[in-house]
């Protein structure tokens, strides 16, 4: 009896201390548990914030490359074409006895020339041509002369005149196969305020004959005459191609960027 009580004693002083450490094991194992579910949900948000959205952008640009795909192929097919024809390669040799030098930027649709003459500054602004194919005329206007040449190519041009002083003369001109027009004539003052606005004068059509014939001659002299303007004519023909070429290799590097 003695014996059962003591051992009652011992263990109702050992069962507490058990529980507690039952308890104190379950604490903890749950403290662990929490600490690793709340350690899984922040790798989890982590994960969505920084791996979802990489992988959205990733996705964006492979549509977007994808997209360009049938552009950069068809921009390379039209450089495969334009390298062909080799018309970009074409050197053009300057005829002898042309009166003006030549100034030819890359990338700009215009060719300045320029000379002097006398004491004159004779500059000239060269535009690209304006090209016409195949028969675009009819039976009926063969002997009508602004019907011709509506049907031929062309390159228009700005002449001016200068000699140093306040005043310069612009001629508006249309240079055609083996012949030119004068399209407007006006006297010009560079210095002038853009709020003045000049008298121009007439249209040319509307002056005496005889005087547009002497301004001609006065053009040709300074050499504007069917020799310059055909060769002209071809250049700018040949500076078109080169300027297409030019153009769709910045198209492409553009759109592959």
């Amino acid at each position: 009896m003695v014996f059962s009580a003591i051992f009652r004693r011992a263990a109702s002083s050992v069962a507490p201390l058990a529980v507690r450490a039952v308890a104190g094991t379950q604490r903890a194992h749950h403290a662990i548990l929490l600490t690793s579910l709340k350690t899984s949900s922040v790798s989890q948000e982590l994960c969505r914030r920084t791996f979802l959205p990489t992988l959205f952008n990733f996705s964006s640009v492979a549509k977007r490359s994808s997209s360009d795909d049938s552009l950069v192929r068809a921009i390379e097919s039209e450089i495969k074409c334009a390298e062909e024809s080799d018309d970009h390669n074409r050197v053009d040799e300057i005829p002898g006895g042309f009166p003006f030098e030549i100034q030819d930027n890359p990338g700009q649709q215009t060719v300045s020339l320029r000379r002097e003459y006398q004491g004159e500054i004779i500059k000239v602004e060269v535009h690209m041509p304006d090209l016409v194919t195949g028969d675009v005329g009819n039976e009926n206007d063969d002997d009508d002369d602004d019907s011709e040449r509506s049907n031929q190519s062309s390159i228009p041009l700005v002449v001016s005149v200068s000699k140093g002083g306040n005043l310069c003369l612009e001629f508006g001109c249309t240079a055609y196969p083996d012949e030119m027009t004068i399209d407007s004539l006006s006297v010009k003052e560079p210095e002038a305020s853009e709020d003045q606005i000049a008298y121009e004068g007439p249209d040319f059509m509307d002056l005496d004959e005889n005087l547009q014939k002497a301004f001609h001659k006065y053009l040709e002299i300074r050499g504007i005459k069917p020799s310059t303007t055909n060769f002209l004519h071809e250049y700018m023909i040949n500076k078109d191609s080169r300027e297409y070429f030019l153009w769709l290799k910045n198209l492409k590097k553009f759109v592959e960027k």
